[in-house]
């Protein structure tokens, strides 16, 4: 079946794919020192990662350690599997061959753009870098099982970079026209939030876990993922090491089989991925007849200029991009730094770090005039009061923080096995959190700077970046420190920890907002000029 019924397909050698890609590759090049900076720098990392997977992987066999082999590859193979998988989505558009729109108007047949893709994937850095690592596995079980082993192994690394090739294609393919729209790029780069925020607590609950770690237990779940596609391509050396040569063509068919599900998975949604259309199933417009004004409040929301400024900010805070980015670290930091803590063994240093992330959180608000640019005009336009926009954006702030405060102090009670210490807890973040409010709202009026307009979370630079976050690192060192007095309460009085923690916290606040306020009724026309992107 013809991919375009206008013309007859052509037949395309796989060749013909591997040129375009270099050549793709090459003119990407020509003239622009930026981007061969890039791609030298990209080429020394995949060498980088290439010779250190190897050598993890060829450490078992120069050691002779055919357990530690055991859990290393299955393990290891399926990581790498994962990251075919998700960093193509995270990154969607960074390499133009990922995308099957680009051969939408060529009448190729649908045989022809599989093989042809799939091999052009192949001769890329991240395949290369794969097959090098890979091979660590190699030099292990000939070291293990002689010859007859390292052929195997060989086959195995073999069958599983060509198992994850096409399960990259075959999840780009179903996910091409989703990943085209607005919604779906803002979810992936809040996904890329989450994995850059949870790379040190998983850190910290890896290092717990390998110190509490039932070797029998994960001996028995690696032999198990050594019997999934994940894992069985990368487990087939060790098998005849081992004597279990019967294994093996039984772990190719799996991989053979679950490479041919997903060639016809990719097939299916080829044609649709190359045209560029959405499904059938659209989301429903649905009429409201309220008023444009009680549309854009909430429901609960009063109704005056604070709650109008409120529910602006909380629509802020939940729709653009980099501000959600900010709460989904915030998250990762509040809730999962202590547990995994915990986990390393720290259930002590689980309630300190708890009093650390009560500090984190006004941080966001350092530099809040800065995401609008010159939408701030308006409220300078219709006389907004200093003191209602700080009092505003701090509500908006405070609704989305105070809930992962109270689940934070839940959490590092628990996990302390200290659950009658919540309650003091929570009145140590909330007023750690006050007093970081009272630092920060004036240094946002004084020290605001534009940021760059781009809807990408991490696309902030601006020139002069330490400079500029110099004032939030002293809010929140400014914040420990004032929270100190709160913690010595709620330790020798915890009773008295959450009202008093309450009350400290609402009048550091209150007294930062009211100079905040003052500061920005004389500076409103400055601070435009400063948020204004030039």
């Amino acid at each position: 079946m013809a991919l375009t019924p206008t013309a007859a397909p052509v037949a395309v050698g796989v060749r013909t794919f591997v040129r375009l890609k270099l050549r793709i590759t090459a003119n990407s090049l020509r003239g622009r020192t930026t981007r061969i900076v890039m791609f030298v720098l990209g080429a020394v990392a995949a060498c980088f990662l290439a010779v250190l997977g190897h050598a993890l992987f060829a450490l078992p066999g120069l050691l002779d350690r055919p357990v530690m082999a055991g859990v290393l590859f299955p393990f290891g193979g399926a990581v790498l599997m994962l990251g075919w998988v998700f960093l193509p989505l995270l990154f969607f558009g960074v390499d133009s061959t990922l995308d099957p729109a680009q051969f939408a108007l060529l009448p190729l047949r649908r045989r022809t753009l599989i093989i042809g893709m799939g091999t052009a994937a192949l001769v890329g850095l991240p395949a290369l870098a794969t097959l090098a690592a890979t091979l660590g596995m190699v030099t292990s079980v000939a070291h293990l099982g002689g010859l007859g082993a390292a052929l195997a192994g060989l086959a195995g690394v073999v069958s599983g970079l060509l198992l994850s090739v096409v399960m990259s294609r075959a999840v780009i393919s179903a996910f091409a026209t989703a990943l085209r729209s607005r919604r779906a790029r803002d979810l992936a780069t809040i996904l890329l939030a989450v994995v850059a925020a949870s790379i040190g607590p998983l850190e910290l609950t890896l290092l717990g876990v390998l110190n509490r770690a039932d070797w029998d237990s994960v001996e028995a779940i690696a032999a198990v993922t050594g019997w999934t596609p994940f894992g069985a391509p990368y487990t087939m050396g060790l098998d005849v090491a081992a004597g279990r040569a019967w294994a093996v063509p039984l772990k190719l068919l799996i991989v053979l089989s679950a490479v041919g599900l997903l060639v016809w998975w990719w097939s299916r949604t080829l044609e649709q991925a190359m045209a560029g259309t959405a499904g059938a199933g659209g989301r429903a417009v649905t009429s409201d007849s309220r008023r444009p004004v009680d549309q854009l409040l909430f429901r609960w929301s009063p109704r005056s200029r604070f709650g109008a400024l409120t529910a602006r900010e909380i629509r802020y805070w939940w729709r653009e991009t980099r501000r959600r980015a900010a709460l989904v670290t915030l998250g990762m930091a509040g809730v999962f730094l202590p547990l995994s803590t915990a986990f390393a063994g720290g259930g002590g240093q689980a309630t300190g770090l708890a009093f650390i992330v009560g500090a984190i959180a006004p941080i966001g608000l350092a530099n809040q005039f800065g995401y609008e640019g010159s939408a701030y005009a308006t409220n300078l336009a219709t006389g907004v009061p200093g003191r209602l926009e700080v009092h505003s954006r701090a509500a908006a702030h405070a609704l989305f923080t105070v809930p992962l405060l109270l689940l934070v102090a839940v959490v590092t009670g628990l996990v302390a096995d200290r659950p009658e210490a919540v309650a003091a807890q929570l009145g140590t973040l909330l007023a750690t959190y006050g007093v970081g409010l009272a630092l920060v709202l004036p240094i946002s009026v004084r020290a605001a700077y534009a940021l760059p307009d781009t809807s990408g979370p991490f696309s902030l630079s601006s020139g002069g970046g330490f400079s500029k976050a110099l004032p939030g690192l002293g809010a929140l060192f400014g914040a420990l420190l004032g929270g100190v007095p709160m913690l010595i309460v709620a330790w020798t009085w915890p009773w008295f920890g959450l009202p008093a923690g309450l009350a400290y916290g609402a009048c550091a606040y209150l007294l930062g907002a009211h100079l905040a306020g003052r500061m920005l009724d004389r500076r409103m026309p400055e601070l435009l000029a400063a948020v204004t992107p030039r």
